[in-house]
């Protein structure tokens, strides 16, 4: 019943599990919180004082068992390496989660320093503990907050690869081919950094887009969770990773 953390993560199948927990608890929570599937297609985990839902395959619900085999399709492209954005949209696009993958071999520096003074250390299973903990209290935060989404939203999920390593014919499990372009809001969106987990292989990023009109109603006190987590930060993509 519960999502237990590594004592250490020495190699990159630790980390990549790790990660692939991760993505599970981070999709299954937005989708939980944001009302797309009943009751019944949630299992209840904890993740250190925190309770999560945990998407699963229900028979009567063929939406819930599409998205977990979304996401055996999205561990598929982690595993190989090829995977480098992933985006979770509510069509026509109402809100969008973006999480983006890194892959390193001698692993990420945390920077603990301010831009004066910057000291750095090599990422510890305490950090990454920390940093998921954080991320996931953040959506439920954020997730909570949000206007009510439409009656007929729908969801869909959009993979993006490095192309220098990616043969030009792969495709995961449950994937097809894109026909379409980019992601068109209705309304003004707004961008939000929610927050970023590290671990000595892995870089796991989320991001949120919504529209602007349904966070005008949210406390940006609320956002805060307590005195050593950091409000989520509003931005442009763009302006916020140069790689974009």
């Amino acid at each position: 019943s519960a999502i237990v953390f590594p004592k250490k993560i020495a190699t990159e199948q630790q980390s990549l599990m790790l990660v692939k927990r991760l993505l599970a608890v981070a999709v299954s929570c937005i989708t939980y919180l944001r009302g797309i599937f009943p009751e019944s297609a949630y299992g209840t985990r904890y993740m250190e004082d925190v309770c999560v839902k945990i998407l699963r395959e229900d028979k009567n619900c063929p939406g819930s068992t599409q998205l977990v085999k979304w996401m055996l399709g999205c561990y598929d492209a982690l595993q190989k390496k090829y995977f480098n954005n992933d985006w979770l949209c509510l069509q026509t696009v109402t809100e969008c989660y973006h999480f983006k993958f890194k892959y390193t071999h001698n692993g990420p520096l945390l920077d603990f320093g301010s831009k004066d003074r910057k000291a750095e250390s090599t990422i510890s299973c305490a950090d990454t503990k920390k940093a998921s903990i954080l991320l996931i209290r953040k959506i439920y935060v954020l997730m909570q907050n949000l206007s009510p989404l439409p009656s007929d939203v729908c969801l869909t999920m959009k993979l993006l690869y490095y192309d220098e390593v990616t043969p030009p014919d792969y495709q995961p499990p449950g994937f097809k081919e894109a026909t379409d372009g980019g992601l068109m809001f209705n309304e003004e969106p707004m961008y939000l950094n929610v927050g970023e987990v590290p671990t000595p292989f892995h870089m796991l990023k989320l991001k949120v887009t919504t529209e602007k009109q349904r966070m005008e109603n949210v406390d940006k006190d609320i956002l805060k969770q307590g005195e050593t987590a950091e409000p989520l930060q509003v931005c442009g993509v763009s302006r916020d990773d140069p790689e974009e």
